[in-house]
């Protein structure tokens, strides 16, 4: 009969861990589906500025360099995005997984006048030139 009973108390306590192991889960769960959701819309900015930033670089490169000069850039490209470039500025916007928009901008000094190219899931090149002869800057993907 006391074996018995060790075992009614074993079984008991083996429920009792159970049940608060479920508890526990259905807590922790959201709260962690929420952290990487996140941190993933955390790390798909920062990729979406480094594209940005190549971009500005090179149109930098070209403005510096003079007419004649042209840059060649490659861009791995986890979305399809439609970067808008003017004067002062190369930017997008782009939708993050929380359904909420991002606003992305690079300031830079261009003659570039105002365009938008798009980028393709994947490799894009893009070419920024400047044209002998001409007085503005192009853009453009290949």
């Amino acid at each position: 009969m006391v074996k018995e009973s060790g075992a009614q108390i074993s079984l008991e306590y083996m429920l009792i861990f159970s049940i608060s192991l479920v508890i526990l889960i259905v807590f922790t769960l959201p709260l962690a589906e929420n952290s990487i959701r996140n941190t993933l819309d955390v790390s798909d900015s920062l990729n979406v500025k480094s594209d940005l930033s190549k971009i500005a670089n090179a149109i930098k490169q070209v403005y510096g360099e003079g007419q004649g000069s042209r840059q060649t850039i490659k861009i791995e490209s986890n979305k399809k995005l439609k970067i808008n470039i003017a004067n002062s500025h190369v930017s997008t916007s782009f939708k993050l997984k929380s359904n909420s928009k991002k606003d992305i901008k690079e300031h830079v000094m261009s003659n570039i006048g105002k365009t938008t190219i798009s980028l393709n899931k994947g490799e894009n090149v893009i070419i920024v030139e400047w044209p002998v002869n001409s007085k503005n800057m192009l853009i453009y993907t290949v």
